[in-house]
């Protein structure tokens, strides 16, 4: 099937032409027809699989410019809402459709004056959202399509509350509403019931790793862990490499170790205690090669659009395996190869073994060439001979 045939507006169509989309995922082909007839939509979907424009392209096909917002899409962090509301413009390129962004850590001044000057599409993190709405700036009364994106990692954050306050915000009658989350738990089983009715349901089969990601578990012990980042680093040929850690001072003291470690003004860290400028600055940097390091926690794992990561290394095992999936799934992108680490300490074994049953297979054990390790019993587990993983060159991968 091509976009053509899926009914789309020729103005959509053209943006879909500019971006150099060949054909639609599956999420778009199920969804999109289901999205231009009114319906409902539940999709189980995971990042990666096309499910922005699957309900963006045929919402901007739906909507005509009237400058109030008709159109609401919640994201559960700032980085997701800003990437969102590009996505959008982007697909509203050839139309008169006018986008707005609504998160917090920035002023309320430039929002503000979009929603009054006119606004068909609100992309807005929750909290932010019902703070316009108090403040006067927000109306719901002509919104026609909500759409509750990435609902289970807004259930984790502890939007849940909030979001039924939006939901009864928005009319009901005559309303569309579209629900995509990764996972399904019996809580948003329960919350998908009450807020949407009769809705098609698209289920796009839980994504694997990439066959195009090699990655392994790199055993080592507690009081080697950064010892042996360093020398990972060191001997990779990476063009750019992301860096995930667990907590959000973890991610600034890896960040400056690298630092001191001579790689400098080539490390950039991103995490929630960074103020929002500055963490769209890191982001913005690490796209455009202004850094080959990006140390964040898991708020830029989920669903952010960085292409062309040739490396990702796990500074701890992650504690729920969904995530290790999205992290390494931030290299090997757009069958593209790719390589991703994770150092596995004896306290982190049973979060191993978790990932490895929810993959449904043995993640490699390996062993670093040349470093000079202290013994723990997991060498013995399996590790495979040492094997290096490609000299660094310093250069960068074009």
């Amino acid at each position: 099937m091509t976009f053509e045939e899926l009914g789309l507006s020729a103005n959509v169509l053209q943006a879909v032409r500019d971006c150099g989309y060949a054909a639609p995922t599956p999420i778009q082909e199920q969804a999109i027809p289901h999205v231009l007839a009114g319906r409902d939509v539940i999709g189980a979907s995971q990042t990666g699989t096309g499910k922005t424009a699957a309900f963006a392209l045929p919402i901007l096909t739906r909507l005509q410019h009237t400058g109030h917002p008709q159109a609401l899409v919640l994201e559960p962090t700032r980085e997701l809402a800003d990437q969102l509301a590009e996505a959008f413009r982007t697909y509203a390129a050839h139309t008169d459709i006018t986008v707005g962004l609504l998160y917090g850590g920035v002023g309320y001044g430039q929002q503000a004056t979009a929603l009054k000057k006119g606004v068909d599409v609100v992309v807005a993190t929750p909290g932010r959202l019902v703070d316009h709405f108090y403040r006067g700036n927000m109306k719901f009364k002509e919104v026609k399509t909500l759409v509750l994106d990435e609902v289970d990692r807004m259930t984790d954050m502890g939007f849940l509350p909030i979001v039924r306050k939006i939901v009864n915000l928005c009319p009901w009658e005559g309303r569309q509403t579209l629900f995509f989350s990764a996972t399904m738990p019996q809580v948003l089983q329960g919350f998908a019931k009450w807020c949407l009715t009769d809705p098609y349901e698209v289920a796009i089969a839980r994504r694997e790793v990439a066959a195009t990601i090699s990655h392994a578990f790199y055993p080592v012990g507690l009081d080697q862990r950064d010892e042996l980042l360093l020398a990972l680093v060191k001997q990779t040929n990476f063009s750019n490499m992301m860096i995930f850690t667990r907590t959000r001072k973890e991610a600034d003291m890896v960040a400056h170790m690298l630092s001191q470690a001579g790689w400098g003004h080539d490390v950039t860290a991103m995490h929630s205690d960074i103020p929002q400028k500055e963490r769209m600055a890191a982001l913005r940097g690490f796209k455009e090669d202004k850094y080959r390091i990006l140390v964040a926690t898991d708020v830029a794992a989920r669903g952010i659009d960085i292409n062309d990561v040739s490396h990702v290394i796990n500074y701890r095992v992650p504690e729920n395996p969904e995530d290790y999936v999205h992290r390494i799934g931030r290299t090997g992108r757009a069958e593209a190869q790719g390589d991703a680490f994770t150092l596995l300490t004896a306290d982190e074994i049973d979060f191993a073994k978790s990932i490895e049953i929810f993959l449904k297979q043995k993640v490699e054990r390996r062993k670093l060439e040349g470093f000079p390790y202290v013994y723990t019993a997991l060498l013995d587990e399996g590790a495979t001979p040492p094997r290096r993983p490609r000299p660094a060159t310093g250069g960068r991968r074009r």
